[in-house]
């Protein structure tokens, strides 16, 4: 089993961590809706912590996925070259990594400005990234949300061209599922 991605395959790496972010992200997508709709008290702090702390790993992954391209490149699209379904692809991935990078720091700026410490399974303390400020609060939580939403459709559009060209058997998602 190769952990490299090849000139026609993605590698273990690539695939682990391809899959590993997408229940991560789910998970998170489902944690961060039920929370919003939660008051925070000490019964379910707990629960603030776990989106973070797990918002925080996502982030290291998607940063850790690009270095990991820059070192092992995937392989070249299945299709025709500089077609639109192409050009499509590439401007969602590149929509879905921009989202991945900016849905958890928005988070962690509105946390670090609310003044309550941003801690990593409640055991390392992390720095602040904004000062503690109602407005740097409201902005971080309003960008959190609308880019949350932003990144919940780009999914769906990933999503719905992976069907698209599981259905028409490009071998595409195969390559992302067996390598």
């Amino acid at each position: 089993m190769r952990l490299a991605n090849s000139t026609d395959s993605f590698g273990l790496v690539s695939r682990a961590i391809h899959w590993g972010m997408a229940i991560g992200i789910l998970g998170m997508l489902a944690l961060g809706t039920r929370i919003s709709d939660m008051q925070p008290g000490l019964a379910n702090l707990w629960l603030y912590s776990l989106h973070k702390s797990i918002g925080l790993i996502l982030l290291a992954l998607v940063l850790a996925r690009i270095v990991w391209h820059r070192i092992s490149p995937p392989p070249a699209p299945l299709g025709p070259p500089g077609g639109m379904e192409q050009r499509l692809a590439r401007a969602a991935h590149l929509a879905l990594y921009t989202l991945l990078i900016a849905v958890p720091l928005s988070g962690y700026v509105a946390s670090s400005a609310t003044g309550i410490d941003v801690m990593l399974f409640d055991r390392w303390v992390l720095p602040p990234l904004a000062p503690v400020s109602a407005a740097w609060e409201d902005a971080g939580f309003a960008a959190h949300g609308l880019l949350t939403k932003l990144l919940m459709a780009v999914i769906l559009l990933h999503v719905a061209g992976a069907l698209k060209r599981a259905i028409g058997g490009d071998g595409t998602v195969r390559r992302m599922l067996r390598g």
